[in-house]
């Protein structure tokens, strides 16, 4: 498997799409407020998708300025 995390950031909630492998998306997308509460949920769903692929998975966003800024220094991040 080839886990993969997307992030679609927007101004104050980012909405979030994990895939195991090409096509094969891992649960429903969802969306996450920008609040310590939000990252957390976030985090805790990249530690799923690890968990089930038994791969750290690389989160790919664009980057749209100051909105992806704090993201980028998370350890869960890989720059594609």
């Amino acid at each position: 498997m080839n886990p993969v995390l997307g992030l679609d950031i927007s101004k104050g909630e980012s909405q979030v799409q994990a895939f195991l492998d090409k096509g094969k998306s891992f649960r429903k997308s969802f969306k996450v407020s920008h609040t310590l509460e939000g990252l957390g949920l976030l985090v805790e769903f990249l530690e799923l998708v690890q968990n089930e692929t038994g791969k750290k998975p690389p989160v790919i966003l664009e980057a749209i300025g100051h909105y992806d800024l704090l993201t980028l220094k998370s350890s869960w991040l890989s720059l594609v």
